[in-house]
């Protein structure tokens, strides 16, 4: 609805006296002229009448913060071994799949052992046989009836048979596989049937009692990293938070990245971690940082994405609007890197009500 005052309709009358013989296209450009006067008019007189919006106000200010290193890495068993038979053969017994744990002292895998069993078993006979003769010429060399030479030559076939049983006798006994501690099996490269090599490695096991977090940290951070200070270790896919200890610092950077290598030992409590996860880590460098911050609430989205905030003015007690970039998060508060500069004042509370330019009335 247009509403017109007193003086403009007086007006209105003038202008259609003055036009009444004047052609019908030119009055209709009139009518038009005094439509859009008559619009424009009207909000510049609400504009003084505005309704103030209440809002809670806070100010910008610097917050001093312990800086962190933050990396990125990955998951690795404390203790990682490949393991392969000493012996060739075909492989009868594989107690273990990919992932299910092993433990020292307990079979592994085996191979086929009669071939190795039948070897222990000639063995064994020839040293019966060579020790009987030993026996009986070592009487005849004690009575001085046998030559030293021929009696050195008994002595040295008795040492190399016994040699060759206990040869045969490892043979045997390296056809059965045990891991060297408790762990999980991560690779299993064999199944029962297959032949295997001598010393080829078919399965990888893994200590992750505790494991190692490998990193790789900027050559200009090297000086705030300490070998034995805590860090703090997340597990996106686990969704759990662990503390470590930095164990390992590389004394020289990779050619590649120019990084230096960096490893932090975490307990593992129920084996949760697993060798291959994904890694956070988080270092506090012992440095502190000044951050200009403000309430975190204060801080809206617009729909492409974009943070922004309303500035309140107190002098016009008005609020308007102001794009901002963020950083990180300390506490209830947020960094502002760009947008905002310290001791103004921004709007907390009822900022969902504001447009640019708003009048504000602050509660406190």
């Amino acid at each position: 609805m247009i509403i017109l005052e007193i003086s403009e309709i007086y007006r209105l009358e003038t202008y259609l006296n003055h036009i009444k013989m004047a052609p019908r296209g030119i009055n209709l450009v009139f009518m038009v002229i005094l439509v859009m006067q008559g619009c424009h008019t009207r909000p510049e007189k609400l504009a003084g009448n505005e309704t103030p919006v209440a809002v809670v106000t806070a100010t910008a200010s610097r917050t001093k913060e312990s800086k962190e290193i933050s990396l990125s890495g990955n998951v690795e068993g404390y203790r990682t071994v490949r393991l392969g038979f000493m012996v060739a053969g075909r492989i009868n017994f594989i107690g273990a799949e990919e992932g299910g744990q092993v433990f020292r002292g307990r079979l592994l895998a085996s191979l086929d052992p009669e071939s190795y069993a039948i070897a222990k078993e000639l063995a064994d006979i020839q040293v019966s046989q060579i020790q009987d003769e030993y026996d009986r010429l070592k009487q005849m060399y004690d009575r001085k009836s046998l030559t030293e030479s021929d009696f050195v030559k008994i002595s040295s076939g008795l040492q190399q048979a016994k040699a060759q049983q206990k040869l045969h006798e490892k043979n045997l006994i390296e056809t059965n596989l045990f891991p060297p501690f408790d762990g999980v099996l991560l690779k299993k490269l064999a199944e029962v049937g297959e032949v295997t090599g001598v010393g080829l490695p078919i399965f990888a096991v893994s200590d992750i009692r505790k494991v190692k977090v490998s990193a790789f940290i900027p050559g200009n951070e090297l000086q705030n990293i300490r070998i034995g200070e805590k860090a703090e270790v997340t597990i996106p896919s686990l969704g759990n938070i662990f503390e470590g200890t930095i164990v390992e610092v590389g004394s020289a950077a990779d050619p590649a990245s120019r990084a230096f290598s960096l490893k932090i030992e975490v307990k593992n409590p129920g084996l949760l971690i697993r060798p291959g996860m994904i890694a956070e880590i988080t270092v506090q460098s012992g440095l502190t940082d000044e951050l200009l911050t403000i309430p975190v609430e204060s801080v809206l989205h617009d729909y492409d994405g974009q943070s922004y905030i309303y500035v309140a003015d107190t002098t016009k007690s008005s609020a308007y609007r102001r794009n901002i970039s963020l950083g990180r998060l300390s506490g209830d508060r947020i960094e502002i890197i760009s947008g905002l500069t310290e001791n103004e004042i921004v709007v907390v509370g009822g900022q969902q009500k504001l447009v640019n330019g708003s009048v504000i009335a602050i509660t406190k």
